[in-house]
Parts: C-alpha cells; sequence; structure tokens
C-alpha cells in the first residue's frame, strides 16, 4: 500500500436492487485533504455510512493502516481512529458546548456514566482545549442549540475529534454556511489537520471550498467513481464539468 495508509477496494453496495456503489475503490495517503464529489444521488453518504460502519457492503474491502476493518462496528472503527461528523447537525441541544465534548470525550473512553457526576470536572482540561481548538472558547457555556449554524457545526467536529481520530470524516462541513463561517470552518479545519497531526475525507457539494482545500479529488457518478486528480486535473476535465461541475452552475 505504500504511503497509502486508507484504502477501499471493490466496494459495492444494493438497496433493493439499486446499486448505491460499484466496485467503488480509491486511496487516501496519511496527511492530505481527499475529497469526494458527484451530484445526488451520487452514493457519497453511502460510502461514508459503509466506511463508518453503519452498514455493511455486499463485496469489497476497507483497508486503515494496513489493517481489514470492513466487518468491524462503528464503536470498533472510531476506536481504530476514524471519527466523522454528519451533514445534519447532531448534538445535544439542551446542553451546553461543554457538556456536549464531555459527553463524546467520556463516551469514547467508556467513562459515560461518570457524565452523572455533579462536578462535571472529569478532564476539564482535556475538554476544554479541545473545545477552544474548534474556537468556541467563549461559547463553552451556551446551549448548543442556541449557536449560530457555524458553530453549530464547529461542535459537530468538536464532537468527532473527542476520539482522537488519525482520519476525519466530514460530511457536508459547510452546508447552510454564509461565506464568512465557511472561511471560518476552512480555517479550523486546517488548523486541526496541524495540530492533530489528522488526515481529512470530505464530502462536499461547495466546488469553491473543495477547490480551495483539496490535494486529490474523487468523483462519484451513479454508485461509480468515474475519475480523480487534482484540483487542476478535476476543473480541467470535460466529463467531470459534464456531470457536476455544470450541474451545480
Amino acid at each position: 500500500m505504500g504511503d497509502t495508509f486508507f484504502e477501499i477496494i471493490g466496494l459495492d453496495k444494493s438497496f433493493r436492487g439499486l446499486k448505491a456503489t460499484n466496485k467503488v475503490s480509491l486511496s487516501i495517503k496519511k496527511g492530505e485533504v481527499c475529497s469526494i464529489i458527484g451530484p445526488n444521488g451520487a452514493g457519497k453518504t453511502t460510502l461514508f455510512n459503509l466506511i463508518t460502519g453503519l452498514i455493511k457492503p455486499d463485496a469489497g474491502k476497507i483497508f486503515f493502516q494496513g489493517k481489514d476493518i470492513t466487518a468491524h462496528s462503528p464503536v470498533e472503527i472510531v476506536h481504530t481512529g476514524i471519527a466523522r461528523s454528519f451533514q445534519i447537525v447532531n448534538n445535544f441541544p439542551r446542553f451546553t458546548v461543554y457538556d456536549n465534548i464531555m459527553i463524546a470525550v467520556l463516551g469514547y473512553k467508556r467513562q459515560a456514566l461518570k457524565m452523572l457526576t455533579p462536578a462535571k470536572s472529569i478532564g476539564r482540561n482535556e475538554i476544554m482545549e479541545l473545545i477552544d481548538r474548534i474556537g468556541l472558547a467563549k461559547e463553552a457555556n451556551t446551549l448548543a442549540g442556541e449557536l449560530s449554524h457555524g458553530d453549530q457545526k464547529r461542535l459537530e467536529v468538536g464532537i468527532a475529534l473527542a476520539s482522537n481520530p488519525s482520519l476525519l470524516l466530514l460530511d457536508e462541513p459547510t452546508a447552510g454556511m454564509s461565506s464568512e463561517e465557511k472561511g471560518g470552518i476552512l480555517e479550523t479545519i486546517k488548523r486541526i489537520m496541524k495540530e492533530n497531526n489528522c488526515t481529512v475525507f470530505l464530502c462536499e457539494h461547495d466546488m469553491k471550498v473543495i477547490f480551495s482545500i483539496s490535494d486529490t479529488i474523487w468523483v462519484l457518478h451513479n454508485g461509480t467513481v468515474v475519475t480523480s486528480g487534482t484540483v487542476e486535473e478535476i476543473r480541467n476535465n470535460a466529463l467531470v464539468r459534464e456531470i457536476y461541475l455544470g450541474e451545480a452552475e
């Protein structure tokens, strides 16, 4: 596998006879931002669900750091070093930012019952460092449901980072954001990669975001990988413009 530390080989998944992913193969190098693009229904979310163990493939293999994780459960996959944020905000809106991160940290450490202790001080330094890393230190005591949409997406990334992943999957991290918020979350992602020595696999519809941050881009269409390449290669690819970029304009 060389310097490839994540690889998918021939991944198939069908739902009631409809191919969601069709012999998908791709690889990610350590330390890069790898993105996957494609029109709605291309199979991107299914692919993320397969990688994180939420659904099982009909055929194919998933390797992470040289180990076959195809049959692993979602919990086992998190403990191998893969974490994910979701397209739809997935937090506890009536809990504070601090409590949301605390629950994620203690859950990863299998100390969930300790979150009921009155002091709420277990691992406080670790929790506050993570909150600061995602740029929400001033909102630590704010209810998650009262945050702006952009800050809720930051919190979503923080929850994913609670497991200290080596590979972070981000599903539409800028969805619904203003231009200013998008710039902020991109800077957060870049900082996280540097500080956590983390590799990022990104699914995103905004092509400006994709082109501004990606090292490698994979293109998915009707469940099949049709091409991959650098930003310039994808930007100038006529097939990509036909099936995706033209559709987005």
